[in-house]
């Protein structure tokens, strides 16, 4: 077992989607399939169950997520303390559901030429930690989504994005041209862990549904399995509509529930200057965007 495939099978358990996981590891799908399943036959253990429908975790999946995430950050962190020994320096990025798409190619020109030797590390976390990692130390910034408890942190708004409700292909709703959170009512709605930030519940989860038999997320590609094998629905951003257009899931545009607002965000008090340059080049260069984002 190396690094590698822990890296590989870490993108294929976030996403549920093996093309989805192939592209987000900018690699073609027949060499990411061959490494998770010779990890499998190392491990002796089913990870992924397969079929025409889709992909999820099996139990000793599951736990090698767990393992895995923390093996992983704990290599880059050892990394970061190298890199900063010899004089370079890591910014580590916080992402929700997406955000960080926000850090372009362009981003990354301006942001070298003002920190030639800084480098930035993007960590994705699950739908249950708003913070994207501030809050447990794991990241210096986080390009996250409002509503949930920023108390001790600074936010600054970047751009606001519709939501959509996320439907199975076969609901009545799929054919609408809109929905109200009413209509999704009586469905059975996606479930977010016990303990996630209450504002970010409330908001996400406002269709009202608490059935406790209800599947629990903590990625959007959970999400998307629970629609197409739970037949649940849920709230996404509308990014998602385009970032995650798949066979079985519709998205349907969302008329009565306010916009969520991306963000970046960091703790309050003293920070570091190339962390400060940072999120002053995403900043201003979201200010100067036509807002045409692309977010999830």
């Amino acid at each position: 077992m190396d690094l590698r495939q822990l890296r590989y099978f870490v993108a294929v358990a976030e996403e549920l989607h093996f093309g989805h996981a192939a592209a987000r590891l900018h690699m073609s799908q027949p060499p990411l399939s061959r490494r998770v399943r010779e990890l499998e036959e190392e491990l002796d253990c089913l990870l992924l169950v397969r079929s025409p429908r889709g992909v999820w975790l099996t139990d000793s999946g599951r736990v090698l997520l767990d393992e895995a995430r923390e093996i992983l950050e704990r290599v880059e962190r050892t990394k970061e303390k190298m890199r900063h020994s010899s004089g370079h320096h890591t910014v580590v990025v916080g992402v929700v559901a997406g955000a960080g798409l926000a850090l372009n190619a362009e981003i990354r020109e301006v942001f070298s030429r003002r920190q030639p030797q800084a480098a930035v590390r993007l960590r994705e976390c699950a739908l249950s930690d708003p913070s994207a990692g501030l809050r447990t130390g794991q990241v210096d910034v986080a390009l996250t989504r409002l509503p949930f408890d920023t108390t001790g942190l600074v936010t600054r708004v970047l751009y606001e994005e519709p939501l959509v409700a996320v439907v199975p292909a076969t609901d009545p709703l799929a054919k609408a041209a809109q929905v109200g959170l009413a209509d999704l009512r009586g469905r059975i709605a996606f479930r977010l862990p016990p303990g996630t930030d209450e504002q970010w519940r409330d908001f996400w989860l406002a269709t009202g549904a608490d059935d406790p038999d209800a599947p629990v997320v903590s990625t959007v590609g959970e999400c998307l399995h629970a629609v197409v094998w739970r037949s649940a629905v849920g709230l996404l951003p509308a990014a998602a509509a385009r970032r995650h257009a798949m066979s079985g899931v519709s998205y349907v545009p969302l008329t009565d529930h306010r916009p969520n607002r991306v963000v970046l965000a960091w703790r309050a008090g003293e920070v570091d200057q190339v962390v400060l340059d940072l999120i002053d080049v995403v900043g201003d260069s979201d200010s100067d965007s036509d807002n045409d984002n692309d977010s999830l």
